[in-house]
């Protein structure tokens, strides 16, 4: 990244948030929170616990669209084998682990388990876990668990986003952890303009965003900046 183009954009994003005081990229930040209470990996109850850490008031776009249904997916392999995707998330939320093998393992097991829940419902027409999504949905698991250490993941956002900071290594491939290390940096200057933090958090409501330190400033930012 280019650290003179990186400091333009943050002031062109501190600019925009100045101005447009009824933006609003707040859905996640809902969803975030309400993950961030409902999640318990040991529930015995763990198809309930995973539905109940994925809603939201307002939309449920970010797991439910047009031939878009990773939740519905997940939900009808916890029915099929509750343990095993409940090792599954252990496994992905392991930060003792590498990254790139946690995220490999969970959607190579989740193809095995599609596998086995077709073998069981031949009639259905479901052929997909949506969890190969380029890393969609298992970066939404991620974010939604750590915070400060993980972000949504949008590969075109990601590569625009480069080419915007004059990177010299455009991406041409989903590689997700180097974004997450991309948008931490980003998330470190975004937090030394104050101005930036104080915008966000006094449009938060209590009781219904998340309101802890997050990396969605740094979604809100790439968008943003973007034009996306």
């Amino acid at each position: 990244m280019n650290l003179q183009k990186l400091n333009d954009a943050i002031r062109q994003y501190a600019d925009f948030l100045r101005n447009n005081p009824k933006h609003d990229p707040y859905l996640p930040w809902e969803s975030q929170r309400i993950f961030q209470e409902n999640w318990d990996v040991e529930a015995l109850d763990f198809r309930t616990t995973y539905d109940r850490s994925l809603e939201n008031s307002r939309s449920r776009r970010l797991w439910k669209r047009e031939h878009y249904e990773p939740k519905e997916m997940m939900l009808k392999l916890i029915e099929m084998d509750r343990e095993f995707v409940r090792y599954l998330f252990q496994d992905l939320f392991n930060e003792t682990k590498d990254l790139d093998g946690r995220v490999g393992r969970f959607v190579f097991h989740c193809d095995e388990l599609l596998t086995a829940w077709r073998e069981a419902h031949p009639a259905s027409k479901l052929n997909s876990h949506y969890h190969h999504d380029n890393y969609q949905m298992v970066s939404l698991y991620l974010a939604f668990r750590y915070p400060t250490q993980y972000l949504l993941f949008d590969f075109e956002k990601f590569r625009n986003l480069m080419e915007l900071l004059g990177s010299r290594d455009i991406p041409t491939v989903n590689e997700v952890g180097r974004y997450f290390k991309v948008v931490r940096t980003i998330f470190t200057f975004l937090k030394k303009d104050e101005e930036i933090l104080a915008l966000h958090s006094k449009r938060l409501t209590t009781g219904l965003h998340y309101e802890g330190e997050t990396l969605l400033v740094a979604w809100d930012f790439m968008n943003i900046v973007t034009g996306i």
